[in-house]
């Protein structure tokens, strides 16, 4: 598998899957048709299947466009079954744990649900890669739109058990603000501080964040670290009150950066 990252919108990203045996391709989450085609050409590469996360516009707007490019029929759209009615040109409905092939590649769609009640990841277990839409980000999460703190935990918590080198490729270049407000909270994760400055670099020279692991995501994101002392300590400090059990932390550091 290889995959490249396709710049979307102002700050999103789609990501062309490879499958570098057949040379055929399936594209995570199209925002618009347009750099997706341009980044097929480039790579050489014959778009078969979209890997559509969840139904915001930003992730599925340009899915119809990008249908009615490649022509009908020849593409596979996957999203989650439940939610079918949202995903634009839909073809395959996964349901959790659903198991699907790309040319060589194996794929696994795992129901991550609470930014939004259908949203999926897809982990290529094989390949030790997961793409977790707007769920997972580097160095933060999503926003609960339609879920709540205990289940977004939840989500997160399923992916933080793939093993530690899986690459992660999230949904939105978000990385620098999110390392800025987990400073704020974990001043003296000497993790943190290392890869907030590989970020600022990295962005520098107009390279993306992205992958991080889920191991890095362990070391340095709030949302998947309510159980650490000196994030609780923080949090507690700016949110009086807060009880002192995980949920409660990880909805007041949710609350905390929606105000960042």
């Amino acid at each position: 598998m290889r995959v490249v990252p396709v710049p979307q919108l102002a700050d999103n990203y789609g990501y062309l899957i490879i499958d570098e045996a057949s040379g055929e391709a399936a594209i995570v989450d199209v925002a618009e048709a347009k750099p997706v085609l341009e980044a097929a050409k480039a790579e050489g590469v014959r778009i078969t299947a979209i890997l559509s996360t969840h139904h915001h516009f930003d992730h599925v707007g340009g899915n119809q466009d990008l249908i009615n490019a490649l022509g009908v029929g020849a593409l596979r759209v996957f999203g989650y079954a439940a939610d079918a009615e949202r995903i634009p040109g839909i073809s395959d409905p996964l349901d959790d744990g659903a198991e699907f092939n790309l040319g060589s590649l194996h794929g696994r769609a795992l129901f991550i649900p609470a930014h939004t009640s259908g949203h999926v990841a897809y982990y290529f277990e094989n390949d030790a890669v997961v793409f977790t839409g707007d769920t997972l980000f580097a160095a933060g999460c999503g926003r609960m739109f339609e879920g709540d703190a205990a289940q977004m935990k939840s989500s997160l918590e399923r992916l933080a058990s793939l093993p530690d080198d899986t690459r992660v490729y999230c949904g939105h270049e978000y990385t620098q603000g999110n390392l800025a407000f987990a400073a704020t909270l974990e001043p003296g994760n000497e993790r943190l501080q290392e890869w907030r400055k590989q970020a600022a670099a990295l962005r520098a020279l107009g390279e993306p964040t992205v992958p991080t692991t889920i191991g890095l995501e362990k070391a340095v994101n709030p949302f998947l670290r309510s159980d650490n002392e000196e994030l609780r300590r923080s949090v507690q400090a700016k949110r009086p009150g807060t009880a002192d059990d995980d949920v409660a932390i990880f909805a007041a550091t949710r609350s905390l950066k929606d105000e960042f």
